[in-house]
């Protein structure tokens, strides 16, 4: 009997994640509409994702637009504004798959599980660090919710390191985010170093134990160069450690899922098929190219058409990602 097809998606606010347990007079939920987690793990299993992320925004509450940056932090935190932003998302998010009866993902081989009983597990993940607010204790509790990764920064420059869309604070990681990815090596959670400086990650890198990973970008062009995007030497420095780097279906790079696949195949040429995965950016992407998992479910073929062998497209689409998952988490 062939095993089924590991489908994993590595980033995503899939059903608007975050929204979850907001009230619905809150502004973000006029602007946005309400979470529906349920609506998204459904299309995830009928598209047949094995493990898909429900990822928090850590400076979500401080978030605006910007016409050049895209999204920034518009003002300082509150007291506690940040730990209770974390933990609305967080309880709002575990109420909805403990509704479901969603499997919760906290090593690899939850996501076979799920794969062979035809399941959509889920990865729980937090977009920023902030909600640390310097304080290791709360990596901890976080991992003990079930919380599988930490993409370390995200719009605003936190007390981790500095982000590609901001001026550099920190010079790379502080000394407090080595604190931060030595702690995520002890829980066994990924280090997600999506949105970070080249700086940043190369410090990562030297400080982690385990492969990171860039959950959500791609190469830089040089023609319509984007801060979010990479360079040859930053996504090398990735994948030359074990790590991987997650292909980002967004406007920034593409204009429809063909040219996505052309920069997933780019992607794999730079960097080696083993380093290669998939990150959606569901229900918060810039522009996004692929906005279902119906979508996802079209890759296969597509992938096919450029040259890549089943087996490679496996690696791509989901068993890249269990094996980083296993070095990290078991």
């Amino acid at each position: 009997m062939t095993a089924p097809a590991v489908w994993v998606d590595v980033h995503a606010h899939a059903g608007r994640c975050f929204l979850a347990g907001l009230d619905g007079a809150a502004p973000l939920a006029g602007a946005l509409g309400s979470a529906d987690v349920p609506r998204a793990l459904l299309e995830a299993r009928e598209a047949g994702m094995a493990a898909v992320t429900l990822a928090t925004v850590g400076d979500l509450g401080v978030l605006a637009p910007h016409p050049d940056k895209g999204l920034y932090a518009s003002r300082a935190f509150a007291p506690g504004e940040a730990r209770a932003g974390h933990q609305r998302q967080l309880d709002g998010i575990s109420r909805a798959i403990d509704a479901l009866g969603a499997p919760l993902a906290m090593a690899a081989a939850d996501i076979e599980r799920a794969a062979a009983q035809a399941q959509t597990a889920v990865l729980l993940t937090c977009e920023g660090g902030d909600f640390l607010d310097g304080d290791l204790a709360a990596l901890a509790d976080a991992r003990a919710r079930g919380v599988s990764s930490l993409t370390l920064v995200h719009y605003r420059v936190n007390e981790i390191g500095d982000v590609q869309t901001e001026d550099p604070v920190h010079g790379g990681l502080s000394a407090f985010g080595r604190e931060v990815v030595t702690e995520c090596n002890r829980l066994g959670m990924i280090v997600d170093c999506a949105h970070a400086t080249f700086e940043t990650t190369i410090a990562a890198l030297e400080r982690s134990a385990d492969p990171i990973m860039i959950s959500h970008s791609h190469l830089d062009h040089a023609g319509r160069h984007h801060p979010r995007l990479l360079s040859t030497a930053h996504a090398r420095a990735v994948a030359s450690a074990g790590g991987l780097i997650g292909a980002w279906p967004s406007g920034v790079t593409s204009t429809g899922l063909g040219d996505f696949v052309d920069e997933i195949v780019r992607l794999a040429d730079l960097v080696g098929i083993d380093h290669v995965a998939i990150g959606t950016d569901l229900d918060a992407n810039y522009r996004p190219v692929l906005a279902s998992y119906a979508d996802y479910a079209l890759l296969p073929e597509m992938l096919a058409r450029r040259g890549l062998g089943a087996g490679e497209t496996a690696k791509v689409l989901g068993g890249n990602f269990l094996r980083l998952f296993r070095a990290v988490a078991g």
